[in-house]
């Protein structure tokens, strides 16, 4: 009986462990197999990690000087019925700026509008027709702080800037009609680039802005007869209030423009205070500077990732023309902007800068017509254009003669 119990345990106890190791057995071949589905499924896998996809957008951009509208110029434009018609005179240079998805310029005069009476320096007060040949050109970013922005007082800065807020898809700054509208962040969308621009004058012509309207026209006061910069302390302290003015718009914008009307007339060198003034702005980080008021054409330069324009000399004038045509002739500075995005992160980058010299013409104070040099008229109304371009090539290129200045009919 003892015996029969004995193999039964045994019998018992043999099955169970034949179990145990069928089951380890299963397990054992469960892991492999599984193992093995896995190291196929991991070839199957891209070895890395897939890039965040970049996108590229850009912008191109044009800049023109100081529409300085002297009374031969308004005469000029007079036409039989009493009118102004400005858009011949830029006729030429239309078909270049048009092309352009931002293009700049100074109006150096303000546009009260005849209604007020039109006049001459030392006061100007200039046709608000001014304005739609510009636009018509194709201009669409405009500066309005100048030396003249109150030569005819308060009610001509008011009637510019109805004139300019009705305008559509064109952003002009600098004077304004209130503080409001002074601190009004003026930020336009182009081509997924945002960008907007501010613009000071280191003066008005010792005329007082009023007390309590300084919104009338941005002013960064300098003593241009000066080179103390150090100890001018009324420019020192307003350096504060423009770099409030950038922080307030710096990182809202992917690019930051500033028009800086400063300088000495007729002086090709930019002064100790353009010099302070480019570097303040550039260690803020603006993008670019635009110069205007010496009424010539100065240098180009970088300073750091800040492209500076020292000057672009007139647009258009009725300056008195000397043996080297230095108020006469004026330049287009163009460049791309480009703007690249990563994931959360986007960079600027300008690129392709070139410049062209524009030359303006008349005959006895009448024929105005401002004449790009890569049009084949430039050989007809400036005979001398190749003494002249190689002239302000070396000017425009004295401190960078790595940027471009191209687009001259038959130059060499």
């Amino acid at each position: 009986m003892n015996r029969r119990r004995k193999r039964r345990k045994l019998k018992i106890k043999n099955i169970i462990i034949a179990i145990i190791i069928l089951i380890v057995l299963i397990i054992g071949t469960i892991l492999i197999i599984n193992k093995i589905t896995n190291k196929n499924n991991d070839t199957k896998k891209p070895t890395t990690i897939e890039e965040e996809k970049e996108e590229n957008y850009s912008l191109s951009m044009i800049m023109a000087g100081d529409n300085l509208i002297h009374s031969s110029i308004y005469k000029d434009a007079t036409t039989s019925t009493g009118e102004y018609d400005f858009k011949p005179m830029y006729s030429l240079l239309k078909p270049i700026v048009e092309k352009y998805d931002i293009a700049y310029y100074n109006q150096e005069t303000i546009l009260g509008g005849k209604e007020l009476g039109v006049s001459d320096y030392p006061a100007f007060n200039s046709p608000q027709e001014v304005g739609d040949a510009m636009i018509d050109a194709g201009f669409n970013l405009v500066s309005l702080a100048t030396n003249h922005t109150i030569d005819s007082g308060e009610e001509a800065i008011l009637k510019s800037r109805e004139y300019w807020n009705n305008q559509k898809d064109v952003l002009a700054v600098g004077s304004y009609s209130s503080f409001e509208e002074k601190e009004k962040e003026n930020i336009v969308t182009k081509n997924n680039i945002t960008y907007t621009m501010l613009n000071y004058t280191y003066g008005t012509n010792g005329i007082n802005v009023p007390e309590n309207k300084e919104y009338l026209v941005n002013v960064w006061p300098t003593d241009l007869t000066l080179n103390d910069v150090e100890n001018d302390t009324e420019y020192q302290n307003y350096k504060e209030q423009v770099k409030k003015d950038i922080e307030k718009v710096r990182d809202k914008v992917d690019v930051l423009i500033v028009a800086m009307h400063w300088g000495v007339e007729y002086t090709h060198e930019p002064t100790a205070y353009q010099t302070d003034m480019a570097n303040y702005l550039a260690s803020l980080d603006v993008d670019i500077i635009i110069g205007t008021h010496p009424h010539v054409i100065q240098p180009i330069t970088w300073i750091d990732d800040t492209l500076v324009i020292y000057s672009l000399g007139n647009l258009i004038s009725a300056q008195y023309q000397d043996d080297n045509y230095n108020k006469m002739v004026g330049l287009l500075t163009s460049l791309e902007i480009n703007k690249t995005v990563k994931g959360d992160t986007s960079k600027i980058t300008i690129n392709n800068i070139n410049n062209e010299l524009i030359y303006t013409y008349y005959s006895n104070w009448r024929n105005f017509k401002v004449i790009p040099f890569s049009n084949s008229e430039i050989a007809k109304y400036l005979p001398d254009y190749q003494s002249v371009y190689n002239t302000y090539k070396d000017i425009v290129l004295e401190y960078d003669n790595t940027l471009g200045i191209e687009n001259c009919y038959q130059c060499n």
